[in-house]
C-alpha cells in the first residue's frame, strides 16, 4: 500500500532569494530596487526563463510591505475591474491576451496611471513584436524593459541540485542526466517534475532513482 504524502509546505513560494539569476542578475536587481510608483516594467523571454517567478517575487515583496496587488493573465475571467487600493497591477502572458483582454489591459494602464499604481507585465516577446493593439504595445514598452535569458545547462543543474537539497532529495548524476535528456529543458518544467518526483518517492517510500522516475512517468505521466 502506498503512503499518502501529507501537504507539509515543501513547495517554496517564488521570491527573489530562490530565483536562480544566471545572466539575469541586472533584471532581478532592478525589480528588487523598484521605486513604486514608476514607469511600467516589462519582462520578456522564452518559456521557462523566469518571467512569472519574478513577477510573483515582486508581488510578494510588495505584499510584505503592506501593499495590495492585482494579478491578471490570459486566463483571468472578465471583467478586469481595477481596485483603487492596489499598489501593483501584474499582467502576465501579454502575448496570449485576446482582443477583449487587450482592451481590459489598456484600461488597467489608464486606471493605474490615474491612481498611482505600479504596472509590471511579462510576455514571450519584446513589446515591439507583440501582436496586440498599438496603444497597449506602446504602454508595455514605455518603461523598463528587461530581456530574460534561460539558464545554461550548468546553471540548470545547479538550480535543480539546490532545489533537491532543499527538499531533502539525493539527486544522483544518473537521475540528473535522465531529467535533462528526456524532458523539457526549461527550468519551470523541470522544477515541476522534481516536485512531482518528490511526492511520488514519498508515496512509494523509495529513494529517487532512474527506475523510480521511469515508474512515475509510466503510472502518472509527466506533470511538468
Amino acid at each position: 500500500m502506498k503512503q499518502i504524502p501529507l501537504p507539509i509546505g515543501v513547495d517554496a513560494e517564488p521570491d527573489f532569494d530562490n530565483f536562480v539569476a544566471g545572466d539575469n542578475a541586472a533584471a532581478v536587481d532592478a525589480l528588487r530596487r523598484l521605486a513604486v510608483p514608476s514607469a511600467p516594467v516589462y519582462l520578456w523571454g522564452p518559456s521557462g526563463a523566469g518571467k512569472t517567478h519574478l513577477l510573483a517575487a515582486l508581488a510578494r515583496q510588495m505584499r510584505a510591505e503592506g501593499a495590495r496587488v492585482g494579478w491578471f493573465d490570459a486566463d483571468t475571467p472578465l471583467p478586469w475591474d481595477f481596485d483603487e487600493g492596489w499598489w501593483l497591477v501584474v499582467i502576465d502572458g501579454a502575448e496570449r491576451l485576446d482582443a477583449e483582454r487587450q482592451h481590459a489591459a489598456f484600461a488597467l494602464f489608464v486606471e493605474a496611471a490615474t491612481h498611482g499604481a505600479q504596472i509590471a507585465a511579462a510576455g514571450r516577446f519584446p513589446p515591439v513584436d507583440l501582436a496586440v493593439r498599438d496603444d497597449l504595445r506602446t504602454r508595455l514598452g514605455w518603461g523598463q524593459v528587461h530581456a530574460l535569458k534561460p539558464l545554461t545547462e550548468a546553471g540548470t543543474r545547479a538550480a535543480l541540485r539546490r532545489e533537491a537539497d532543499r527538499r531533502g532529495i539525493f539527486l544522483s548524476d544518473d537521475v540528473m542526466d535522465y531529467l535533462l535528456t528526456r524532458f523539457a529543458r526549461d527550468l519551470g518544467s523541470l522544477m515541476a517534475l522534481l516536485a512531482q518526483l518528490d511526492r511520488f518517492s514519498l508515496a512509494e517510500r523509495r529513494a529517487v532513482t532512474v527506475p523510480l522516475l521511469k515508474k512515475m512517468v509510466n503510472e502518472e505521466g509527466s506533470h511538468a
